[in-house]
């Protein structure tokens, strides 16, 4: 089996970060990383070159593939800051309809800043899909 080529390091988050040069991009990583610490309660670990994630869980597929991912996590993409809701959002329709302007794809939410969605919504939604994690993957 191929090796997952997404994996934690020990690259600074911080410097990452800072490294965005889009001012409001910037600010509002920093301000998603601020959310998702408070939810979680994990330090911030850079997975990859650009992801960066909270907690971690163990997940094995029917088809005996298995692994380590985060719990949450976001990546300050070019077009999109990209929130991952490992859960995935079926069963988030009353969240999803107060959180404000997004897209979704699997388990990624996708919004351009933070000022078009109410965050304490992202809060509760994360909260939850990290609690649904947890119970999932013990």
């Amino acid at each position: 089996m191929a090796e997952l080529k997404t994996k934690p390091n020990d690259q600074s988050v911080e410097a990452f970060l800072n490294g965005i040069a889009d001012n409001k991009k910037r600010q509002d990583s920093f301000t998603i990383l601020e959310l998702m610490q408070e939810v979680t309660g994990a330090e911030a670990k850079l997975w990859s070159d650009s992801i960066v994630g909270f907690g971690r869980y163990h997940y094995r597929y029917a088809s005996g593939r298995e692994g380590d991912w985060f719990l949450t996590g976001f990546s300050p993409r070019k077009q999109n800051l990209t929130l991952y809701i490992m859960a995935g959002f079926d069963q988030y329709e009353a969240l999803l309809a107060q959180l404000g302007k997004f897209k979704t794809g699997k388990s990624c939410l996708y919004i351009k800043k933070i000022e078009d969605i109410d965050l304490p919504t992202l809060r509760q939604l994360v909260q939850q899909s990290v609690d649904h994690m947890i119970r999932t993957n013990p």
